[in-house]
């Protein structure tokens, strides 16, 4: 990306500049107005923000399925707005909105679980095998390369392996029979399974007549500024959802055949984890590789197989940083990789895998703000006077 903080862009046509437009100001309000802020009220705001940061660090663990269901509403909301313009009530329209999703969900489980436990039982039966031709084909060359002699009881290695990995599976059996038996994790999941689809029923139901709860809170001062700055970020959020979606069924369709056409085992679920996952910059792609290599070692039939796994996932990266991302995305979220990097870190430790997900808003926001903090520095007189 040529530049990471374009100028400001004119605000989009279809993005409203305000849920709730503002009355006439009487001639009092607008002289209110132009009263200078004293000191008192920016400690009133750098006070209230500083509270909900500490909400939100303090509250983290239990807001899990409340930003997971704000972000669902958030994505869902076009879907029922198209459908109330359709005749069809909110709340109807709300539970469409739900029952898809949840049934989308349903058959990616139902696809995947089956695979993945596949793939789990080939890894514990292939694990001596690895063994043996790592003792009679690479070990050789190693002591070739290096010129020394290496000894490696494998036999001994293979008891130890299976003695461990009967210890692990009763560990784990154990641990999910206390887990079953109403754990705290357990109760955990639950709470969360069943509260992210209310929260966003409520809030998918009632998403209008909230934002304009919200608009009525804004100052009036800065009203105008504060919905042209939402503006700007839904109109960012929008395009990167919709590009990324396409971006995601794209990849996902190439690493499913390209993976299959290289003869791996399990293709269709690597390909496909590989390709929802890439809505998670870098980390998605780190895991579809480790699983792809991982996969193609425990199926070893040559250096040729494993190098061309590699060369799959070499050509997906290049095909998604040069191709599809600035094609199908764009330029509209130009952050520096680090700061990406950054703001999963972040987020991730604060809320969770919920926090990966506020990642992308909160990228958006922060873009914005660079935008407008660079312009109005720009225009100031610590920038343009000369001494």
């Amino acid at each position: 990306m040529s530049d990471p903080l374009p100028s400001l862009p004119p605000p989009p046509a279809s993005a409203p500049v305000s849920l709730a437009a503002p009355a006439a100001a009487s001639p009092q309000l607008s002289a209110r107005l132009a009263v200078p802020l004293s000191w008192r009220h920016y400690v009133w705001v750098i006070g209230a923000i500083a509270v909900f940061v500490l909400l939100l660090q303090g509250l983290g663990p239990i807001l899990t399925p409340f930003f997971a269901g704000a972000i669902l509403a958030y994505l869902g909301s076009p879907v029922v707005r198209w459908l109330s313009k359709k005749g069809v009530s909110r709340t109807v329209g709300t539970l469409i909105v739900i029952a898809l999703l949840m049934a989308a969900v349903s058959v990616l489980l139902l696809v995947l679980t089956p695979l993945v436990h596949s793939e789990a039982s080939l890894i514990a039966s292939r694990v001596p095998e690895l063994f043996d031709r790592f003792s009679t084909t690479l070990l050789p060359k190693i002591e070739s390369w290096l010129g020394v002699s290496l000894s490696f009881d494998m036999s001994a290695l293979r008891t130890l392996l299976a003695d461990n990995l009967d210890s692990a599976q009763a560990v784990s059996l154990h641990i999910l029979s206390g887990v079953k038996t109403g754990g705290q994790a357990l109760l955990s999941l639950v709470i969360n399974v069943v509260l992210i689809p209310v929260v966003m029923f409520y809030l998918l139901r009632d998403w209008d007549l909230l934002l304009r709860g919200i608009d009525d809170l804004v100052p009036r001062r800065w009203h105008g500024k504060t919905t042209e700055i939402a503006g700007q970020i839904d109109a960012v959020l929008a395009e990167f959802i919709h590009g990324q979606f396409l971006v995601m069924l794209v990849l996902g369709a190439y690493y499913v055949i390209a993976l299959w056409v290289v003869g791996l085992e399990f293709a269709l679920p690597i390909g496909l984890l590989t390709g929802l996952l890439v809505f998670i910059p870098y980390v998605g792609y780190g895991i579809g590789l480790t699983l792809a290599v991982v996969a193609a070692l425990l199926q070893w039939s040559g250096w040729p197989s494993f190098v061309a796994v590699l060369v799959v996932y070499g050509i997906g990266q290049l095909l998604e940083n040069y191709v599809l991302v600035p094609y199908l995305v764009g330029d509209r979220i130009g952050l520096h990789p680090l700061t990406v990097i950054f703001v999963l870190l972040a987020f991730g430790q604060l809320f969770g895998f919920v926090g990966v997900l506020l990642a992308l808003p909160v990228s958006a926001a922060i873009l914005i703000a660079l935008r407008h903090l660079r312009v109005a520095y720009q225009q100031s007189p610590l920038y343009q006077e000369k001494l």
